[in-house]
């Protein structure tokens, strides 16, 4: 069995929260990078970008995205550490 899903990006999930502190045209400011155009490229098809800032855009935000779950995995972990609850595997050896 396979699942399918749509893919989800980091601007929609916000904009279902009604977060929008994600980049916006006020916020832009003109750089130049020396950048492979190849991994552009493959970035645009991977992300379903139109144009290559909106793959760069896109992959800026799910980097981003991905250190605050991290974060918040950690902080979660800790708390349930610090708790002091007792994991046992699956033969009901105590897992340290």
């Amino acid at each position: 069995m396979y699942i399918v899903f749509a893919p989800m990006y980091i601007d929609d999930i916000l904009a279902k929260k009604g977060n929008d502190s994600m980049t916006t045209t006020t916020k832009r400011t003109h750089k130049h990078f020396q950048l492979d155009s190849a991994k552009i490229k493959r970035a645009q098809r991977a992300l379903h970008a139109k144009t290559e800032t909106e793959a760069i855009e896109r992959a800026l935000d799910f980097a981003i995205a991905e250190h605050e779950k991290n974060r918040l995995v950690l902080q979660a972990t800790e708390r349930f550490i610090k708790s002091g609850i007792e994991i046992k595997d699956v033969c009901g050896a105590l897992v340290v």
